[in-house]
């Protein structure tokens, strides 16, 4: 809290207080408004490029008690970064206090990401006496869209797509009246002024003469699959219930076995499917509304058969747009009132994005119509425009890793709406960075003074259109901040279509680029989050990401100082016999492990139902197209493989997901004491694959493959912590996304006395990596340092 210097309570002062932070967008001038005049101070208050800057004059007393009130009753959706002060002179002819209009310059301030509907508006929503009852875009200054309208700041509603609708008279009173919930709401409207709902037949045709809604409704219960426009982008929707539209809308959008995510009305409806902790409550009902994942009861597969196959846990979200509200009042019966928001409903909708696997979600209805004609059997849309696609964020809950206002926080898997683009904080300020990130799960990262700013995540980038959306985030990700980047970073591959485009840029832009190794970027993301300085201990645990020697690493101990990083160890290599393939067909991993294990001639046995294991028993013999990998995600593979648990996968990751499944079903075991050994910084789990082959009992096999992973890497750790004199341990890359793996591991660690951090605002997996390769590269501006591989590295 800022304190005064007073020589006497009723000493008059003028100040000018700058405000910085999450602080436009969220009814922050409103809630200074409110307080000045509850204190009795004059002054005024307005937004800026930078934030939010007031001047405000009063007694000590009442000033303290303005600065303190700042920090400790600012609205819901406010995050402040910082709050200062200068003197003024007082000016003895002003009255009240007033907001006056938002002045220009150089952007500094951050966008507030989109908001899920508050219960005032709920409340009004279904009130018949209400003038918005039952308009699907009601909002506030608490609540609704904010970052996917935005086209640029200052957020004034000139700047986003809610230009195209004049307000009415009394929607333009609310938003003129200080008092007024609505005060600047830059979306406000009603259904006079404000956007409005199409439904829309298969073949385009809009259907003019029913309610939007009740159609929508009807055709799902009929099974019909729906594209609905968000706020983010289209979800694709279903009854959850129905395993023939389930069955459907998987076969229409390419989607084989992944998992489908579940929205239902509250968490009392969630209980008959899923476990729910206080914390994971916590995160499915806040502002952010992600997709959480929780843990299945015994009979999810049974009463919701092809949600997520095979998995442990089901990904779940409540509504957070009154749209979604309204669509499951109607499937529940249009109850009176609001009591049947608390209690529970039998209404369930898959929700996926809306696009065909691998492209970029659709967002514009025009696209709509055209791109999932032949997926979707009816649409609902509406005429807002979505400035930015942004996805549906998907977290788990955190326990163990830290808290967040005393409360378990999210662990990203996806981040996206709902957190983008909060900030994240930097321990050091810079020049700015734009990062490109990999291939898969991609997102961008473009840092600003002490500030970085992870985009959504865009996707894979095999397809073109993927590649377009990357390009179209980069440039508005710049715009929107108002940034010219002054060095770009980019992953070490030379083929990504990341790294080309970075290239490219920093050619166009006439700045330096800095290539970083992937897993070097995974460690740099969790050092960038907590601030830390080196030197550092580092455990990548991925799928894989080029190596420095032009190998596939995935299972790296490095050494971090600096800009530039020493690989201290690694995985004993495996083969990948036929190369990418074998990333997969998980059995092609369990034939490279009994090859390892020199037990190759038993190859064409074990997998006699497989095509070419022949032909690919032979190339492992002759070591020709098995290069060779240190991934910790193949070993997982060959885990499976062996196993019998997923020959062939349908998705990435498919096979460890299953094995973690079931180890966490099976319950925790005692590790293979011989499962490893370790020399000159190689450790080498072929042992451990040993006993796994010939295991009648696949969910043993998988609770013992993870214990004993856990202990075997913690050894490897903390022998090297000893020699290197280290106590802090970085744990990054996609494999972290494992629970069972990572808890344990983490208690391991820790009981042997070292500090563990692991990603938290930013995911693990690849979606991460940009962060990291943007802290690499400020590192090398500022320090001078050189970028990469320490010369003592293997």
């Amino acid at each position: 809290m800022i304190v005064l210097d007073k020589c006497s309570p009723l000493t008059v002062q003028r100040l000018a207080v700058r405000v910085r932070g999450q602080v436009q967008g969220v009814g922050f001038r409103p809630f200074v408004h409110g307080l000045a005049g509850r204190l009795g101070l004059v002054g005024w208050v307005r937004n800026d490029a930078a934030g939010v800057e007031l001047e405000v004059q009063g007694t000590d007393a009442a000033l303290e008690t303005f600065l303190a009130g700042l920090e400790h009753e600012r609205p819901p959706l406010a995050r402040l970064e910082s709050v200062t002060q200068a003197p003024r002179e007082p000016c003895d002819d002003e009255e009240g206090f007033r907001i006056v209009a938002s002045s220009q310059g150089a952007v500094s301030t951050g966008i507030t990401p989109d908001a899920a509907v508050c219960r005032q508006c709920l409340d009004e929503l279904f009130d018949p006496a209400d003038r918005r009852y039952r308009y699907p875009f009601i909002n506030c200054t608490h609540c609704g869209p904010r970052y996917t309208l935005t086209a640029r700041l200052p957020y004034d509603r000139p700047h986003t797509s809610m230009a195209a609708f004049a307000l009415c008279p009394r929607c333009a009173a609310e938003y003129r009246d200080p008092a007024h919930r609505r005060f600047h709401a830059q979306p406000n409207a009603c259904a006079e002024c404000g956007p409005r709902l199409a439904f829309h037949a298969a073949d385009g045709r809009r259907e003019t003469r029913c309610d939007p809604l009740a159609a929508t409704a009807e055709a799902l219960r009929e099974g019909m699959i729906v594209a609905v426009k968000g706020i983010g982008g289209f979800h694709l929707c279903c009854d959850a219930r129905n395993p023939r539209a389930v069955a459907r809308l998987r076969e229409r959008k390419r989607r084989d076995e992944k998992p489908l995510a579940v929205m239902a009305v509250n968490v009392r409806s969630l209980a008959p499917l899923a476990t729910v902790s206080p914390g994971e409550a916590e995160l499915l009902e806040a502002w952010q509304r992600p997709i959480v994942l929780l843990n299945k009861r015994a009979d999810c597969d049974r009463r919701l058969p092809g949600i997520a196959p095979g998995l442990g846990r089901l990904g779940a979200m409540l509504p957070y747009t009154p749209l979604h509200y309204l669509l499951l009042h109607e499937l529940v019966g249009r109850p009176a009132g609001t009591a049947w928001l608390d209690a529970r409903q039998d209404a369930l909708l898959v929700c996926t994005s809306a696009n065909l696997a691998g492209d970029p979600l659709v967002h514009d209805n025009a696209a709509a119509l055209q791109r999932l004609a032949g997926i979707a059997d009816a649409f609902l849309m509406h005429d807002r425009d979505i400035l930015v696609r942004c996805d549906d964020s998907v977290v788990r809950c955190a326990a163990g890793t830290g808290e967040v206002d005393g409360h378990d926080a999210a662990a990203f898997i996806r981040r996206a709406r709902g957190y983008t683009p909060s900030a994240i904080g930097l321990s050091r300020a810079g020049p700015s960075v734009l990062a490109t990130g990999g291939e898969l799960k991609s997102a961008l990262c473009l840092t600003r003074d002490s500030q970085a700013f992870l985009s959504q995540h865009i996707g894979d980038l095999d397809h073109a259109e993927t590649c377009r959306t990357l390009e179209e985030s980069a440039d508005h990700l710049c715009r929107v901040l108002a940034v010219r980047p002054e060095a770009l970073a980019c992953d070490l591959h030379p083929d990504f279509f990341s790294t080309h485009l970075a290239a490219r840029l920093a050619e166009t832009w006439d700045v330096p680029l800095f290539t970083v190794q992937h897993h070097h970027a995974h460690l740099a993301a969790v050092q960038a989050e907590y601030g830390l300085e080196g030197p550092l201990l580092g455990l990548a645990l991925d799928g894989v990401g080029l190596g420095t020697d032009g190998t596939a690493w995935g299972g790296e101990l490095l050494r971090l100082e600096g800009a530039a990083f020493s690989r201290l160890g690694h995985l004993h290599p495996l083969p990948l016999p036929g190369g990418d393939r074998a990333a997969r067909e998980p059995w092609r991993m369990g034939a490279a492990a009994l090859q390892a294990l020199g037990q190759g001639e038993r190859i064409a046995g074990y997998f006699a139902d497989r095509p070419q294991v022949e032909g690919l028993a032979m190339l492992l013999a002759r070591g020709v197209r098995c290069p060779t990998t240190t991934s910790l995600g193949r070993l997982f593979d060959a885990a499976a493989g062996l196993l019998r648990i997923k020959p062939v996968a349908r998705y990435e990751g498919q096979a460890a997901m299953l094995l973690e499944g079931l180890a966490e079903a099976h319950g925790e075991v005692a590790d293979q004491p011989d499962g490893w050994t370790l020399r000159d910084g190689v450790l080498d789990f072929r042992p451990l694959l040993g006993t796994l082959l010939d295991e009648p009992s696949a969910a043993r096999g998988a609770a013992r493959f993870h214990a004993t992973l856990a202990a075997g890497l913690a050894e490897w750790v903390w022998h090297q912590a000893r020699s290197d004199g280290l106590q802090d341990v970085l744990l990054g890359g996609g494999c972290c996304v494992n629970q069972v793996l990572t808890t344990a591991l983490e208690r391991r660690l820790r009981n042997a006395g070292l500090r563990v951090w692991q990603a938290q605002q930013a995911p693990p997996n690849d979606g991460g990596l940009s962060l990291g390769q943007a802290w690499v590269a400020l590192q090398a501006l500022q320090d001078g340092s050189p970028c990469g591989v320490n010369d003592d590295s293997e």
